[in-house]
């Protein structure tokens, strides 16, 4: 037997608390005609408009191809525009948040900011500024084995 305990492997729990919010939130986001995909692009535009399409795929942590696929379902529905020669290069798409998509946005920021607030019920702001932090750093801790897939080398810890 062994002395592995998924209850307390740390993947997991970062994916079955992910994936309890996202569902969650994700059912108030249909009653909105929208994924959770095409939040997380809202949500960054509205941020920051006007960003190329690489780096909205980087920042939202979706597949090229796929966001090309999640924009055309939303500028469709009047939410985003692309436009080309950006900086007077033709060749660079950049994505805009519309009026429409804006005004989404707007709806749903406070619902998403409740969904965090009923997250971190219980977490100090000390805690959740912590635990942000972690986060963010794990995240980019994951490029050291996305290294050693590419590779095929596997670094000793």
């Amino acid at each position: 037997m062994s002395d592995f305990d998924l209850t307390k492997y740390l993947p997991y729990l970062v994916n079955r608390a992910g994936v309890r919010l996202a569902n969650a939130f994700g059912e108030v986001l249909r009653e909105h005609g929208i994924t959770l995909p095409m939040w997380r692009v809202l949500a960054a535009l509205d941020h920051a408009d006007g960003q190329r399409i690489s780096d909205l795929a980087a920042l939202t942590s979706i597949d090229v191809s796929t966001l090309s696929r999640i924009l055309d379902a939303m500028q469709e529905k009047g939410l985003v525009e692309r436009q080309r020669g950006n900086g007077g290069d033709a060749r660079v798409v950049t994505v805009h948040e519309t009026a429409a998509g804006h005004t989404l946005t707007g709806k749903i920021i406070p619902l998403a900011r409740h969904y965090e607030e009923v997250a971190l019920r219980g977490i100090s702001a000390d805690e959740e500024k912590a635990l942000k932090a972690m986060l963010v750093r794990v995240y980019r801790n994951i490029a050291a084995l996305e290294e050693e897939a590419r590779t095929g080398q596997t670094k000793a810890a």
